[in-house]
């Protein structure tokens, strides 16, 4: 299997995020009764659907590392899963998976910062492509999934017992 760079494998994580993002919002999507909170995670759906296949794309212009990126992506998309189930458990309401997205958009975004950052050196124009279309897109699902959590969280009760 080929070795990955330390920029591929930063491109393969946030492909993978991408991955359980898609999965993300579809559980949330369950958790939640709020039409428009839903529009906006089937929004974030399409959106992180649509990231992993331009990354993907991109992962197969790289000579001999697409099986190598992809497997890596996918081991993201496996970790990141796990700590969602972890945090949303069987008890989780909307609130929790809203929380719960907001602590992973704000980690995509950091990650796709970090890429930038490293292709700043590297300066693969394909890759500064695919982070100016990305990265205002992930700040955006923070934005929204954060106004959701406050949202939400204005709607509780803070004297009923948890």
């Amino acid at each position: 299997m080929a070795e990955l760079t330390v920029l591929e494998e930063k491109l393969a994580e946030v492909i993978g995020l991408a991955m359980a993002a898609q999965g993300a919002t579809e559980k949330v999507g369950g958790l939640t009764e709020d039409g428009e909170l839903s529009r906006k995670l089937d929004q974030m759906n399409e959106e992180a659907r649509e990231t992993e296949q331009r990354g993907t794309d991109l992962a197969g212009e790289l000579d001999g590392k697409k099986t190598a990126l992809l497997d890596k992506a996918r081991e993201t998309k496996g970790e990141a899963t796990e700590m969602m189930s972890t945090y949303l458990g069987d008890d989780a309401d909307a609130l929790d998976g809203f929380e719960f997205l907001t602590m992973a958009e704000a980690g995509e975004v950091g990650h796709w910062s970090v890429l930038r950052t490293l292709n700043e050196q590297a300066g693969d124009q394909r890759l500064r492509e695919l982070i100016d279309w990305a990265l205002p897109i992930q700040e955006r699902h923070f934005e929204d999934v954060k106004a959701g959590s406050l949202k939400l969280a204005a709607e509780e009760d803070p004297a009923e017992p948890a």
